[in-house]
C-alpha cells in the first residue's frame, strides 16, 4: 500500500471511531506501530486536527473531512466499470446520473489522475435493455422511493396473464434480466417478477405501509431461507 493511501485510510478510521490506538491501526494496515506513530506525527504536522499520544490512543476533531480526490487506480477503474454497466443496463435517468457522478469525481482529481477514468480497459457492451423495460424500471424505482402500490398485468413464461396489486420492494439484476422483488397482495406472499414480462402497469395513489414481515429485509431473509416463488418461470 502506498504511504499516501495509508495516511488517507488512517484519517478515515479516525473519523469513524471514538478512540483509535496505534496498535489497532498497525494490525489493520499491516505495518509496525512505529510506522503508525510516524504517520501520526506527519498528519499532525500537516494540520490534520488529531489529538492523542502514543500508548493512549488518537481521536480526530468532529467535522473534519478530506476532499474526495485520493483514489487508487483500481478504485477509479471500479468507478468507471460501475458507471459503464449502469449506462448499459439501467434506465436513462440512472445512466445520466452515472455519467454526471464520474464527471464530478474527475473535476476534483489531482492532475496526475485526470483522464484515468476514461482509460479504464473494462467495458460493458452497449446492449442496453429495451426502451419499454427501461421505462418500467424507472417507474418501479419511483414507486419504491415513494412507497406507491402498483397495479399491473403480468405474463408468465407459459403465456398466462394475471392482474396483480404489488408493493415494489427491490430491483435485482441477474446479468441479462432485471427482476422486481415485491409483496403481492393478490397472492399474499413475496414474488419475483421479470420486468420484461410486465405487460402494463399503473402507479397507484395508494401507499403501502412499512409493515413488519413485508419489507425488503424480510424479502431478502425469506429468499435466503427458502426459494421465493418466482413469477418469471
Amino acid at each position: 500500500m502506498r504511504r499516501a493511501d495509508r495516511l488517507f485510510q488512517i484519517v478515515q478510521f479516525l473519523r469513524s471511531r471514538r478512540v483509535t490506538t496505534a496498535y489497532w491501526l498497525s494490525q489493520v494496515l499491516e505495518v509496525s506501530e512505529r510506522t503508525i506513530y510516524r504517520d501520526m506525527q506527519d498528519l499532525m504536522a500537516s494540520d490534520v486536527p488529531i489529538e492523542g499520544e502514543a500508548g493512549i490512543g488518537y481521536v480526530i476533531r468532529n467535522g473534519y473531512d478530506l476532499p474526495p480526490l485520493m483514489f487508487t487506480q483500481n478504485e477509479l477503474t471500479a468507478l468507471s466499470l460501475g458507471a459503464r454497466i449502469v449506462q448499459s443496463w439501467s434506465d436513462a435517468e440512472l445512466a445520466n446520473a452515472a455519467q454526471s457522478a464520474l464527471s464530478k469525481v474527475e473535476t476534483v482529481l489531482p492532475d496526475t489522475l485526470k483522464g484515468r477514468i476514461d482509460q479504464a480497459r473494462l467495458f460493458s457492451p452497449m446492449v442496453r435493455i429495451p426502451t419499454e423495460v427501461a421505462a418500467t424500471m424507472s417507474d418501479m424505482r419511483n414507486a419504491m422511493d415513494h412507497r406507491n402500490k402498483v397495479i399491473m398485468v403480468y405474463r408468465r413464461a407459459d403465456g398466462k396473464e394475471s392482474e396483480r396489486i404489488i408493493w415494489p420492494l427491490g430491483l435485482f439484476f441477474w446479468g441479462n434480466v432485471w427482476t422486481l422483488g415485491a409483496w403481492c397482495e393478490s397472492r399474499q406472499g413475496f414474488r419475483n417478477f421479470r420486468l420484461d414480462r410486465i405487460n402494463t402497469h399503473t402507479i397507484s395513489q395508494e401507499y403501502y405501509p412499512n409493515e413488519p414481515g413485508r419489507t425488503l429485509d424480510d424479502l431478502i431473509a425469506y429468499e435466503q431461507k427458502s426459494e421465493c416463488d418466482d413469477e418469471n418461470v
